[in-house]
């Protein structure tokens, strides 16, 4: 008995005792995961400090399931990521349980499963993948007259993105406003746009996608409408074959009944539209746009049509523009009934018959096209909120009201019933992509126009400061928790973390490698945002860099950063899509360099020769072929020529000016262009002529960074543009850094609405002209790095002209690059004082041709011993654009306005050495330009040539300017 009493005892003791010892472990376990957490860092984010949630061992199965909080999601994960942290823990956690598999959980995902199919090494995760999802049809817009085939880029896909906010109508206060302030020169509103519509669009587009935004992309003010209903002062006509004729579709299609619209008008279901049925002979029927163009400019082309049910994918569109004519294919078995963007072009003013568009019944298939409004230019707002109009360009408005001028149902964007604007306007663009994707193979559930949309990315960016000037960086949005976790066609909705993923990478990867600074990455958030929630396809936020904060908008207002921006979100878009569907990818290349023309050896010929840029970053963006472009005149581009290498021979006819721009592709897609360079022959020919372009800038704002203050200065100087600039909206006004998060950075509104021309590239044709205007001189064009590296020698022209335009080193605007910008770099100097010392004569024109050559003692030699010249000062007391000289009075833009970059800095430049004034600023009556003859010629301007504003006073200057540079002094 006592035996067994002693028994139970025992074994009492030991169960007792094993509880304790389970105990001690699940304690041991719990200290050693909380503190983990609680001092995990990592070298690529900083997530803040995390937590644990649970955790839980199956002693039985020798499994340990860890459960930490939300932030621990918020970083990257790779492989290596993975597998240090499982190491880690094993090695940290007491045994057995470290002996346990484990898997560690954050929201609601085991780590390995967070890592980006694109960096996965091994197993796929097909629950994000396209699997078994691809659009087989034809895509709703082809350019058939590109001249290259994309086969390793993004052909066939359809890309939605879009910019954030836009101006709307406040409903509590019945004004029109921004939904973000302010700050730095900028608003949201404005800011991403300059990111969006000159970069990331062009650069998919050149990829080969067809690119959907909600908001107006075109910048043109102008906006013409040709319709069979309301066709104005325009043209519309359809003329019939001996087999088709044009009918009435007896739907309702687009009719322009007014100026103005107000809440709920739809002008897609006023007015009529035509059809036809198709031929596959050349004798076919068509159907005539034909736009009385306000002015001379840029104009995007929209066509509208019905989708009916024997409508054709191949409808046959022809534009007729100042450089010919252009061909496209439209799929109009799907999108009907709004606009349709084909492409920008240049037309005159005017009505033109080589200004319209044309649509043939021409098809390989049996069925029919149909022909509604055709739209020229983004326009004017012209919604109607609270009785007024915003007064703005519609491009600069939210999407909201482009989506009513769309022909969008009221629901799309009028969720909220006219009471709440500014949320119609967040949820609309996520609502706008999925009615036009709605029916698609991503978007089957959904009625719509069945436009097969396979992404779409917001771009904003972000407020929050920092005192000590350090970057706020990057933030990627993603929602998982909505549709049982699946988006539209099924697929997981953590494809969306994947591509908000690879963006935030490739974003720091490509600014670091680029700006040698640690960009910063924020966190990547699964969160309840409508512009990541709504969409029926893998959507995120890229929340780029904070405009509230100095140091990100330093950056963020330097073109060249743009241009990386842009790039990056390409490529990751790029690889993203290809990643999906499983295909090898190409980048396309980077723009090529040291563009030249010379005469030909062969009458009326030029020979043109550039140098194919390597990307250090991409080893596959390696050009295969390149295109050139030409324009004759003062028309448009052509469509373009494919060549194989990097030169090409071009037949020209004397007397006429050819302008070219060249740009390199590969199966990826194609470069953006180089440089315009022009050249001409002259009939009766009696000198040659090189311009060489060494105007390669662009920039932000001058930039105010000292111990008290920080900002922008738009009065010293503007920045110069990448073609154009929409994202100012008015001077800094307050600088102190007391009030860093706060009211630094506040700014006014003058400059809003304008877009102000920047360095467009394209002054080596301006300053032929007024060449060819003088008589009897023939001229080419280079680049200035052409010269520098020995690829043109300036000994065979008679007269070079430099041009410099607003060239300076500037290392304060421009945080990369800013070597490229020296006005006479030492291969330059060392290629003039050659030129002169032979006997040469030289036209020099440029706003800082003086202050940039100021700041060593050689510099001052070089441009005083050679040159002739020494920087007086800049003149910034006046905004007096006048100068006079040589029997005329002319003047030069000084403020930024939409037609001529400003010269807000033309220079005093005093003559040296037997040299004397030639021109004089009418305030103040000082030196502007000086001119020496001795055994060579200088004519030297402190001001840019192409900027003085009347072609008649840039063609007399120019002919007297050569006249003294090539009379014999004997006679």
């Amino acid at each position: 008995m006592r035996k067994r009493i002693l028994l139970a005892i025992c074994c009492c003791a030991f169960a007792f005792n094993g509880k304790l010892t389970a105990q001690d472990t699940e304690a041991n376990v719990q200290d050693r995961l909380q503190s983990f957490f609680r001092e995990y860092t990592t070298t690529t984010i900083n997530i803040g400090t995390c937590k644990l949630d649970s955790f839980r061992i199956d002693h039985q199965k020798k499994r340990l399931t860890v459960y930490a909080d939300d932030k621990f999601s918020y970083q990257p994960f790779r492989q290596e990521t993975v597998d240090a942290i499982y190491r880690y823990l094993k090695q940290v956690l007491p045994g057995p349980v470290n002996y346990y598999d484990l898997t560690v959980v954050t929201s609601g995902q085991p780590i390995e499963d967070l890592i980006p199919n694109l960096y996965r090494k091994g197993k796929k995760d097909k629950s994000r993948l396209y699997s078994g999802l691809e659009y087989k049809g034809e895509p709703w817009v082809t350019r058939v007259s590109r001249p290259y085939e994309i086969s390793r880029g993004l052909e066939g896909k359809h890309i939605a993105l879009w910019q954030s906010h836009g101006k709307y109508f406040i409903n509590k206060t019945g004004k029109w406003g921004w939904q973000r302030p302010r700050l730095f020169c900028t608003t949201e509103d404005q800011f991403t746009q300059s990111f969006i519509l000159p970069y990331v669009i062009p650069m998919l587009e050149n990829a080969g996608a067809n690119v959907f935004t909600p908001r107006e992309r075109d910048t043109q003010k102008q906006e013409v409408i040709v319709d069979n209903d309301t066709p104005q002062n325009s043209l519309y006509l359809d003329m019939k074959s001996r087999k088709a004729k044009w009918e009435q579709t007896g739907l309702p299609g687009f009719a322009q009944r007014k100026s103005v619209y107000r809440d709920g008008e739809n002008p897609f279901i006023s007015g009529t539209a035509r059809f036809a049925r198709t031929e596959k002979k050349k004798n076919k029927a068509f159907a005539e746009w034909i736009p009385d163009i306000p002015e001379t400019g840029d104009y995007a082309v929209y066509v509208s049509y019905q989708t009916l049910p024997n409508s054709v994918s191949d409808a046959k569109y022809i534009v007729f523009h100042n450089g010919g004519t252009t061909e496209f294919k439209v799929n109009q078995q799907i999108g009907g009934g709004t606009w349709v963007y084909l492409g920008t072009f240049t037309f005159d003013k005017g009505k033109n018959d080589y200004g319209m568009v044309v649509l043939s019944n021409e098809s390989k298939q049996k069925g029919v096209v149909c022909a509604d409004a055709v739209r020229f230019g983004g326009g004017m707002g012209n919604i109607e909120r609270g009785g007024v109009t915003s007064g703005m360009p519609r491009y600069l408005e939210g999407a909201r009201y482009s989506a009513q001028w769309a022909g969008m149902p009221y629901p799309v964007y009028g969720g909220r019933e006219g009471k709440d604007d500014m949320s119609d306007d967040i949820n609309v663009r996520s609502r706008m992509i999925n009615y036009l994707s709605g029916g698609s193979i991503f978007n089957p559930k959904e009625k719509g126009l069945r436009i097969p949309f396979e992404v779409s990315m917001a771009l904003h960016s972000d407020a929050g400061a920092n005192k000590e000037d350090k970057i706020i960086g990057s933030l990627g949005i993603y929602t998982t928790d909505f549709n049982s976790g699946q988006l539209g066609a099924g697929t997981s909705r953590y494809a969306s973390r994947d591509l908000s993923d690879i963006l935030l990478t490739q974003l720091q990867r490509d600014i670091h490698s680029n700006y040698a600074i640690d960009w910063t990455r924020r966190s990547l958030w699964d969160r309840n945002y409508s512009e990541t929630r709504l969409p029926a396809v893998p959507s995120t936020i890229i929340e780029l860099l904070s405009h509230q904060n100095f140091a990100d908008m330093r950056l963020g207002h330097d073109p060249n950063f743009k241009f990386t921006v842009g790039r990056s979100i390409y490529k990751a878009i790029l690889q993203y899509l290809c990643n999906q569907h499983g295909k090898d990818y190409v980048v396309q290349p980077l723009p090529v360099s040291n563009f030249s023309i010379r005469f030909g050896d062969k009458k009326n010929t030029l020979e043109l020769s550039w140098k194919g840029e390597e990307d250090q970053l991409e080893p596959t963006a390696k050009p295969r072929e390149y295109i050139v472009y030409t324009r004759i005149g003062r028309g448009g581009f052509d469509n373009g020529v494919r060549v194989s290498s990097p030169s090409y021979t071009a037949k020209i006819e004397p007397g006429i000016v050819y302008s070219f721009k060249v740009t390199a592709a590969n199966r990826g897609g194609e470069s953006f262009p180089s440089e315009i360079l022009a050249a001409y022959k002259a009939k009766k020919e009696k000198g040659r002529i090189l311009i060489v372009n060494g105007f390669d800038r662009i920039s932000g704002p001058a930039v105010i960074d000292t111990p008290i203050e920080a900002g922008f200065d738009l009065t010293k100087d503007p920045g110069v543009p990448y073609l154009y600039d929409i994202s100012l909206c008015g001077a800094q006004t307050e600088f102190s850094r007391k009030q860093t998060g706060k009211e630094l950075g506040r700014s006014s509104d003058e400059w809003e609405g304008l877009k102000i021309a920047g360095n467009t590239f394209d002054y080596s044709f301006i300053h032929g002209k007024a060449i060819q205007a003088a008589g009897n001189y023939s001229f080419v064009s280079c680049s200035d790095e052409a010269v520098e590296n020995g690829r043109v020698p300036l000994e065979v022209y008679n007269i070079v002209d430099y041009i410099l335009g607003l060239e300076k080193e500037d290392r304060q605007s421009n945080p990369a690059r800013n070597t490229y910008y020296k006005t006479f770099s030492s291969p330059m100097q060392r290629a003039l004082t050659s030129y002169c010392q032979s006997g040469g004569n030289l036209l020099i024109s440029g706003s800082y041709i003086g202050s940039d050559m100021n700041n060593s003692q050689g510099d001052r030699e070089f441009t005083q011993n050679l040159l002739k010249y020494a920087y007086g000062q800049s003149i910034t007391d006046s905004y007096s654009g006048n100068i006079s000289g040589l029997g005329r009075t002319f003047s030069i833009p000084r403020l930024p306005n939409e037609y001529a970059y400003p010269v807000t800095a033309p220079e005093c430049i005093l003559p040296t050495g037997g040299a004397f004034p030639v021109f004089t600023y009418n305030s103040g009556n000082q030196s502007t330009a000086i001119a020496y003859q001795g055994n060579y010629r200088t004519f030297v301007m402190g001001f840019p040539f192409e900027s003085i504003e009347k072609e008649t006073d840039r063609n007399a200057i120019m002919a007297s300017i050569l006249q003294f540079l090539t009379t014999d002094s004997r006679k």
